[in-house]
C-alpha cells in the first residue's frame, strides 16, 4: 500500500524519535521542517540516480526563438522534466549532441526525442526507494529537530547504506546493457 507524503515524513520522524504529523499545515516544528525539506530532499534523491520508475520519454516541440550555444534549433523541455538523460533524432532518444539551458534544449536535429527524469507520484515509489527516502528524510530532519550532530551523522551513514541497496535493486529492473563495440573484445575474437 503506497504511503502519502505526510506518512513518509511521519515514518522519518519516528526514526528520530519526534512526534508524527497529520498534515504539513500542523502548527508544530515537525510539520514546519517536513514541509520545508520534503520536496527538496525528494528531488535531490530522484536526480542523484536515473531511477527506472522516474524515467519518461517525449518528442520535444521546436520553438521559434533564436538558438544559442552553436546549435541550429531550440526545443522546449517537458514541464515535468527534472533531469535530462539522453536525446536523439529517433524514438531511442540517443545519439544527438545537445545542450540544456533552463527549460530549453539546443540541438542541430530536425526532431528530438528526449529520455528524462520526472517527479513521479508518491504512489509510484517502489518499496526499495521508499526505504531509502525515509532514511534520507530522517537524516535531513534530525539536526533541525534534535540538534544532535552525532545522531545526524549516524543517520546520514544509514541513509547512504539504504541508498546503495536501493540503487542495486533499481539496477535489476531492466536488462543489463551489452557492450556492443569495444576494441578489446574485437581484438580477442581474432
Amino acid at each position: 500500500m503506497p504511503l502519502t507524503d505526510v506518512e513518509l515524513c511521519s515514518a522519518a520522524l519516528v526514526k528520530i524519535g519526534a512526534a508524527v504529523i497529520t498534515s504539513f499545515e500542523d502548527e508544530t516544528a515537525e510539520a514546519d521542517v517536513a514541509m520545508r525539506l520534503y520536496e527538496l530532499t525528494l528531488q535531490g534523491l530522484i536526480t542523484s540516480h536515473p531511477w527506472h520508475f522516474t524515467l519518461a520519454q517525449a518528442e520535444l516541440a521546436a520553438l521559434e526563438e533564436a538558438p544559442q550555444a552553436g546549435f541550429s534549433r531550440v526545443f522546449a523541455l517537458p514541464q515535468d522534466a527534472l533531469r535530462t538523460i539522453s536525446a536523439g533524432a529517433d524514438s531511442r532518444a540517443t545519439g544527438s549532441i545537445y545542450h540544456v539551458a533552463g527549460s530549453r534544449l539546443f540541438a542541430d536535429a530536425g526532431r528530438i526525442f528526449l529520455s528524462y527524469q520526472r517527479r513521479p507520484a508518491t504512489s509510484e515509489f517502489p518499496p526499495f526507494f521508499v526505504q531509502a527516502f525515509i532514511a534520507r528524510l530522517a537524516a535531513e530532519f534530525c539536526l533541525p529537530l534534535t540538534e544532535g550532530t552525532s545522531r545526524s551523522e549516524v543517520l546520514y551513514k544509514l541513509a547512504a547504506a539504504e541508498l546503495r541497496v536501493a540503487k542495486l535493486a533499481d539496477s535489476q529492473q531492466a536488462t543489463p546493457r551489452a557492450v556492443d563495440d569495444f576494441t578489446l573484445i574485437m581484438a580477442r575474437s581474432r
